[in-house]
């Protein structure tokens, strides 16, 4: 993968354009909503879509109708379906030369000041909510000075929105222009907009617009006091701003299918029900080339599942029209084998992130808390995994041993760090144990901490697939007196284990290994190895755990502020490879096997399923697909 250095300052690209005059299209609507607009509950199609519509050159012209059906574990798989129906302000999109770039979707047009402290958005005339209600800035100006910067429901504004110290500003120019200003350059400021801005609800993060006319009725300075304790008694909450989270009754766009929002599919069937169903917005803003309004499918179900020998059992049953999450590379060769049976093919995007290992710098067990925080150690535990085996027996193969740091399509690729402490040598592990005072061992061969505690340390995982790899590292660190302890946790409880400082170490893949600016939260702690320590760096020292004075992490935080402030995009770059090299070199995170394929189950009935992608948390999994163009041809 390549992308265009100059990215930020990228026009619409030829994906998606401005439409002429309405008089050249004739629009067309998906039959699931004739009886709605001939009964008089609908405007007609060209009454709901924008005064120019976004127009998607689809891969191929498509068919209306049909039910989309995937996967989902329940309540706590949240962000499987949220990742088909974001709506960035500014979008990545991979051209067919495999390059990203980036694309407006509900913004008509943008701009960044020379400086690089300004920036102008202007919305596209006529969107409207799935209620029908216009989008206007009033959206924009609730969402900014009611909720973004509100106490009471964003208690910590994230750092990457507030560079300096500063938060973002927003000033309204008319109905439908609005400037976002900071006291600094922020040059990176598009690009993390690709990532992280949506047109879902969303409370910490620049959505940019919410929908003033039905939440205000959820706040106090808008709405009649005994209407809102009702609400907030019958959604079972202590106060009013517990109604305002990504996974609150109100606001969490897969719990209330009341809330107006722009997206292509709604909810109207939420979790944790066995079947969660999604369906089309009728106000939805793009179409085809032909005037087709998207999206081609009427209605997305996902069906609860439960391990991953169910889950494989549905896409070999043929009850998976297309789904990427879940899809496991050891069972590479189970699902090629199975693609008639199940009617299917299998492909391969591209995955940017590492399977990984994440120590907890801030564990409360003192002993382990002083050997995790040593170099030394994360250094022996490393070397002593053999990646290779793992590779061949978790990912069929299919991976490249390596470091967590940016793949080799990543414009911060740096070759050497990729293989940092990525070797097998389970002697040279063991000779830094020796080094470090740890030659004391138990009855069963395992090393003694100073405290003459046995080095045990629990891994923690959320997906039964993941269990072999973790028996397999808990081989290679008996090797060297290490006791792995592997623990198989539901999702909700392992990200709860992490937010709670409750664990010790964790399995997961770690991603955003592409385009590192778009999101640097997870090298600098966030979610992860020093959630503790990132929170104070992003509090200021109100909340988390102060790092020690000499910790390197200190280090990363202080690249990043200066990445932050760059006048330059080569400015902002040498700082960001700095902070990756000092990210890489600590071990922070043990990458084991990265650069794997993101496999993908596609229907041969599911059309416009492009094969190649780039699959990572900045490109949003499998929204970078378009999944709107997506339809049955039978």
């Amino acid at each position: 993968m390549n992308i265009n250095k100059n990215i930020f300052t990228m026009s619409i690209a030829a994906l998606m354009i401005g439409m002429g005059a309405q008089a050249a299209f004739a629009f067309q609507q998906s039959p699931m909503l004739d009886a709605e607009v001939k009964a008089g509950k609908l405007p007609p199609v060209d009454q709901r879509l924008p005064t120019h519509p976004r127009v998607l050159d689809v891969e191929s012209i498509g068919k209306f109708g049909g039910t989309w059906h995937r996967a989902y574990k329940g309540p706590g798989d949240r962000w499987g379906p949220t990742k088909l129906i974001e709506e960035r302000a500014l979008k990545f999109f991979q051209g067919a030369d495999g390059k990203l770039k980036m694309i407006p979707t509900f913004i008509d047009s943008y701009s960044m000041s020379p400086d690089g402290k300004e920036f102008t958005f202007t919305l596209l005339d006529g969107l409207k909510w799935s209620d029908g209600v216009p989008v206007t800035t009033e959206d924009v100006k609730f969402w900014y000075e009611d909720v973004f910067m509100n106490k009471d429901i964003v208690a910590t504004i994230d750092t990457l929105y507030a560079p300096g110290g500063k938060p973002l500003q927003v000033e309204i120019v008319d109905g439908r222009t609005f400037k976002v200003k900071f006291a600094q350059p922020y040059v990176y400021f598009l690009t993390i907009l690709a990532k992280d801005s949506t047109g879902e609800p969303s409370l910490d993060r620049p959505s940019f617009i919410m929908p003033k006319h039905y939440l205000k009725n959820f706040m106090p300075k808008y709405a009649d006091k005994a209407a809102l304790d009702k609400v907030v008694a019958e959604k079972g909450v202590k106060k009013w701003s517990d109604l305002w989270s990504s996974k609150g009754p109100i606001t969490a766009w897969n719990q209330n299918p009341d809330l107006p929002v722009i997206t292509p599919w709604k909810i109207v069937t939420p979790p944790p029900a066995d079947v969660m169903v999604m369906e089309r917005n009728p106000y939805y803003y793009m179409v085809d080339k032909a005037g087709n309004q998207l999206p081609y499918i009427d209605r997305i179900e996902h069906k609860l599942f439960d391990g991953q020998e169910n889950f494989n059992l549905m896409v070999v049953q043929g009850q998976i029209d297309m789904q990427q999450r879940y899809t496991f590379n050891g069972d590479f060769t189970f699902y090629k084998e199975n693609e008639k049976r199940g009617d299917y093919k299998v492909l391969k995007w591209t995955n940017s992130e590492a399977w990984s290992l994440v120590p907890n710098l801030t564990v409360k067990d003192p002993g382990l808390n002083a050997l995790i925080n040593t170099v030394d150690f994360r250094h022996a535990l490393s070397i002593a995994i053999d990646r290779d085996t793992i590779n061949e027996l978790s990912q069929s193969g299919l991976g490249k041993a390596r470091s967590a740091s940016p793949v080799s399509s990543s414009p911060y690729y740096n070759e050497e760090l990729a293989k940092h402490w990525a070797e097998h040598d389970p002697d040279k592990a063991n000779e830094l144990l020796d080094k470090m005072g740890l030659t004391k061992r138990d009855g069963d061969g395992f090393r003694l901490n100073k405290d003459g505690k046995r080095i045990s340390i629990v891994v923690e995982t959320y997906l039964d697939a993941f269990a072999n790899t973790l028996e397999m590292i808990r081989d290679n660190w008996r090797d060297i007196g290490v006791e792995l302890l592997p623990r198989v946790i539901d999702r909700t409880q392992y990200d709860s284990n992490r937010d709670n400082n409750d664990f010790q170490m964790q399995y997961t893949p770690f991603d955003r290994l592409s385009i590192v600016p778009s999101d640097p939260r997870l090298m600098l702690g966030d979610d992860g190895y020093a959630e503790q320590y990132y929170t104070w760096y992003q509090t200021k020292g109100a909340s988390g755990m102060e790092p020690p004075k000499d910790s390197p992490i200190r280090s990363l935080w202080a690249d990043w502020d200066k990445a932050a402030g760059a006048s330059t995009i080569e400015e902002a770059d040498k700082a960001t490879n700095h902070m990756i090299k000092t990210f890489v070199e600590q071990g922070y995170v043990i990458g084991l096997v990265g650069q794997t394929p993101a496999l993908v189950i596609a229907k041969n009935t599911m059309k416009n399923v492009r094969d190649g992608l780039i699959n990572d948390d900045v490109t949003r999994g499998e929204g970078i697909a378009y999944p709107a163009q997506f339809y049955f041809d039978k």
